[in-house]
């Protein structure tokens, strides 16, 4: 069994479904559409469509093969998703999956969870060699199935080689903008969708093993190519973590970013995590990657892009000195996947406070020292009187 993080509901892998309130009126969410088979023999499609006045997103989440998030935009409210299952089990020509109209979609990105990595960090510096163990391929996972009539949806996988240990993913979908709940407290707004990753009791093959996440995004006019890093004097939110990390598509110099994946450098080695617990963690620079590759491992991808341009990186855990995943069996990584600009966190009224105190308490005294000054030299320079 996984060891849940802090979470109201204790799911694996939630998708909060509520009312798009503003620009967002209507929030349909079916799984397996239009599959004769229930459920499908080899995993299952979750489509939730939200519909704005003159937009709509679908986010798309697949267990046939790796795991996969699609997010796709149109510039209707009237745009629908057709799935031609015989294609998309297949996997051996694109048009599995469709938006109609297809003239609608302003903007898609797929990313692939595609392999988890593991090496022996032997002298403790936290740089993965150039051989690793042989790598886990999340498409060949046992997947649990989704279940809409549950409280809570699950999303669990494990090697099919053995039973130690699993991967389990979360996917939440928001109403409007807000804050997870627990570390590191990302602030999304209703264009975007929260995963949550976590590595549980799975048996290390090294007493110094550390893993990575590898990662391919999928895109088609706007592929996500570059990772940027925004620094931020504020960690309200996330304790001793001051930066930003927003995976993005090159523009030539446009400052409108059509979609992006945010994350902040950190992770978590406890389900209930206390300060002490986190760790912080780095992504490779995002390298070109076989389209054909990454369908071949992606039902969906396969499903929807013909000709698939991706780019792929990993994220380590973990940093010289700080403990090995052997330490606590657990490690837990958040990101979002969202349409338009990322959210960016503005500065909290607590440090604008303490700013203030910080700045004002010396100015105050400087003042009412000056003022002292001022009246002891004004005291000495009085008129004298002579005693009669």
């Amino acid at each position: 069994q996984c060891r849940l993080p802090a979470l109201p509901d204790q799911s694996l892998l939630t998708v909060t479904c509520l009312s798009f309130a503003a620009s967002l009126l209507q929030l349909n969410i079916v799984l397996n559409p239009g599959s004769s088979s229930s459920p499908p023999a080899d995993g299952d499609l979750l489509h939730v469509r939200a519909v704005g006045d003159n937009d709509t997103l679908h986010f798309l989440f697949c267990s046939l093969g790796a795991p996969t998030l699609l997010l796709i935009h149109t510039n209707t409210s009237l745009s629908t998703v057709k799935v031609n299952w015989t294609q998309l089990i297949d996997r051996n020509n694109s048009g599995g999956l469709e938006v109609e109209p297809k003239s609608s979609i302003l903007y898609s990105t797929a990313i692939v969870f595609s392999r988890l990595l593991e090496y022996d960090d032997v002298n403790d510096t936290a740089r993965p060699p150039s051989e690793l163990f042989p790598p886990y391929e999340l498409q060949d996972f046992s997947w649990s199935r989704l279940n809409l009539s549950d409280p809570t949806i699950l999303l669990c996988g494990t090697p099919r080689t053995f039973t130690n240990g699993s991967l389990c993913l979360r996917l939440s979908v928001f109403e409007t903008e807000g804050r997870g709940e627990t570390w590191p407290r990302l602030l999304h707004t209703a264009n975007s969708s929260q995963v949550e990753v976590w590595l549980d009791g799975m048996l290390p093959r090294a007493i110094r093993s550390r893993f990575l996440l590898e990662l391919q995004a999928v895109g088609g006019a706007y592929p996500l190519s570059r990772v940027e890093a925004h620094r931020t004097i504020d960690d309200e939110f996330t304790p001793s973590i001051f930066k930003v990390s927003q995976w993005v598509p090159a523009l030539n110099g446009s400052s409108d970013i059509p979609g992006f994946v945010q994350w902040k450098p950190v992770a978590y080695r406890q389900p209930h995590a206390v300060l002490e617990d986190a760790t912080p963690c780095h992504h490779s620079d995002p390298l070109p990657q076989s389209g054909e590759k990454v369908s071949a491992a992606s039902c969906l991808v396969r499903a929807f892009y013909s000709e698939p341009e991706a780019f792929g990186l990993n994220i380590s855990f973990g940093l010289a000195g700080e403990p090995f995943y052997n330490s606590t069996r657990f490690l837990r990584w958040t990101a979002l996947v969202g349409s338009g600009t990322p959210p960016i966190d503005a500065i909290s009224l607590l440090v604008v406070s303490m700013l203030a105190v910080g700045l004002g308490v010396p100015m105050v005294l400087l003042l009412l020292g000056g003022v002292c000054v001022c009246a002891r030299k004004r005291a000495a320079t009085t008129a004298y009187e002579p005693i009669n």
